[in-house]
């Protein structure tokens, strides 16, 4: 398996996760940054390999193989976020291309003995949920801040965006996993959002507000 193969399974694990047929070939280009034209060599290859489900004009869905395949190289990512975070003190907006490159390791001891190192986490510093080493993903019921009515509380528990830019506007507002939010009032006009957080008012954007999760109370 290539490193290229492997980011392939894992876009189309990801992008699959927003629908309900295959994932268009388009789709997967504009993710992985490249012609669909080489999109499509590597599918075929990924079909071969009996990875994936490809049908010319039908998109492509990830077999069972595929799909356990993608959910390893996920579980090394997101372990690999937490040790940079845990243990060398990186930023929760610093680690997501230095896991990226880690993530391709393929020594399974290894990635055993991370996941002992840190206690076994269920989590990633961005709140996404880490797979466990039979590719089983534990989901947290959680809704986007923007959904919340007037008066509603509850936890950060991720973000939806985890661009290294959305990461330090949270961190200039100090709004962190954990956190516990309640929504003082909502506008109409431009969906903004008013919320407590450490005893203070803040305003969120409906942009900002529309990729944090939270776990109502």
């Amino acid at each position: 398996m290539t490193l290229s193969e492997e980011n392939y399974l894992k876009a189309i694990f990801h992008l699959a996760k927003d629908k309900n047929d295959g994932v268009p070939t388009n789709s997967i280009a504009e993710e992985m940054d490249t012609k669909a034209s080489s999109v499509t060599d590597m599918l075929k290859k990924l079909s071969e390999k009996e990875l994936v489900n490809y049908k010319k004009y039908q998109g492509v869905q990830l077999t069972e193989k595929g799909r356990l395949h993608a959910l390893k190289v996920i579980r090394k990512h997101r372990l690999w976020e937490v040790f940079l975070v845990e243990k060398l003190n990186f930023s929760w907006d610093e680690v997501h291309e230095v896991a990226e490159q880690l993530e391709h390791i393929q020594s399974e001891k290894l990635v055993a003995e991370l996941d002992a190192l840190l206690g076994f986490p269920k989590v990633d510093p961005h709140g996404d949920p880490i797979p466990d080493k039979n590719g089983h993903l534990q989901t947290t019921a959680k809704v986007l801040l923007s959904n919340l009515q007037v008066g509603d509380k509850g936890i950060c528990v991720g973000v939806k965006n985890s661009s290294k830019e959305f990461l330090q506007y949270l961190d200039k507002l100090s709004i962190a996993l954990g956190n516990e939010i309640e929504v003082l009032s909502k506008e109409p006009f431009d969906h903004s959002i008013q919320i407590l957080l450490h005893g203070q008012s803040i305003n969120l954007s409906a942009m900002a507000a529309g990729n944090l999760y939270i776990k109502k109370n």
